[in-house]
């Protein structure tokens, strides 16, 4: 890869080693390049029934190439079993490859602003805790301040960010490639595959999508974003099976 072809890198994001990349195949599954860990992710509820920590569950083994399945279908998840031959699921790429902040709102408060794509939203839900994420932002004091960055980094799919005021930077926290496999009991539903770490994602064209520290794509086959999460796993009540 040429300086020229190199992709972006989004500001606050640390690309992960370059042996380590994500690529979506036409109309196929997703071919995972190097061997990250890959394990299930559980989202837990605190005592108000908001999602508010991951548990690590059940891991599974990666080899270079290895496909994972991107359709919904497959009966042997993670990995692919090419039932997306005849599932009949558009596995289109729609996203865009424009930087995530373009289509970002932003809004400050008297410490951090944060900025929000909510083309992005992985329906993950931390972002409800307290007086909801877009309300500590803006109140002053230290406790709303660290609730704020909690949550955004545990937006798994980076659409939000925190920016700390006085150096106009996003406060990051720069994590080991990892991929894992979100589970939603409070929703009774599986999300999307979350990757953490700076890992590139390439489409089926070729392009590289922008690399940011934290991404989700759609493991359902419904989003209208893809390769990225939209949500869409919450409305078509998508299982996998892995979390029994």
């Amino acid at each position: 890869m040429t300086q020229k072809d190199k992709p972006a890198i989004q500001i606050g994001s640390v690309e992960s080693d370059p042996a380590v990349s994500i690529e979506v195949t036409k109309n196929g599954p997703y071919r995972v390049h190097g061997t990250p860990p890959l394990h299930v992710s559980v989202i837990t509820q605190n005592s108000e029934g908001q999602s508010w920590s991951y548990q690590e569950g059940q891991a599974f083994a990666l080899k270079d190439g290895d496909m994972l399945c991107r359709c919904g279908h497959s009966k042997n998840k993670p990995y692919c079993d090419g039932s997306h031959l005849k599932a009949g699921v558009d596995l289109t790429e729609t996203a865009s490859f424009a930087p995530l902040l373009e289509g970002a709102t932003e809004i400050d408060g008297p410490t951090i602003s944060l900025t929000d794509n909510e083309t992005y939203c992985a329906f993950a839900r931390f972002c409800d805790n307290g007086q909801r994420f877009w309300n500590e932002v803006q109140m002053p004091g230290e406790a709303h301040v660290k609730l704020a960055i909690y949550e955004a980094h545990h937006c798994p799919s980076g659409r939000l960010m925190v920016w700390d005021n006085a150096t106009r930077k996003p406060i990051e926290t720069a994590e080991p490639a990892s991929l894992s496999l979100i589970e939603d009991p409070g929703e009774g539903v599986s999300g999307p595959l979350s990757l953490r770490g700076g890992i590139r994602v390439q489409s089926a064209s070729g392009e590289s999508y922008e690399i940011r520290n934290r991404q989700t794509l759609c493991r359902c086959g419904a989003s209208s974003n893809k390769p990225f999460c939209d949500g869409s796993h919450a409305s078509v009540k998508f299982e996998d099976g892995l979390n029994k």
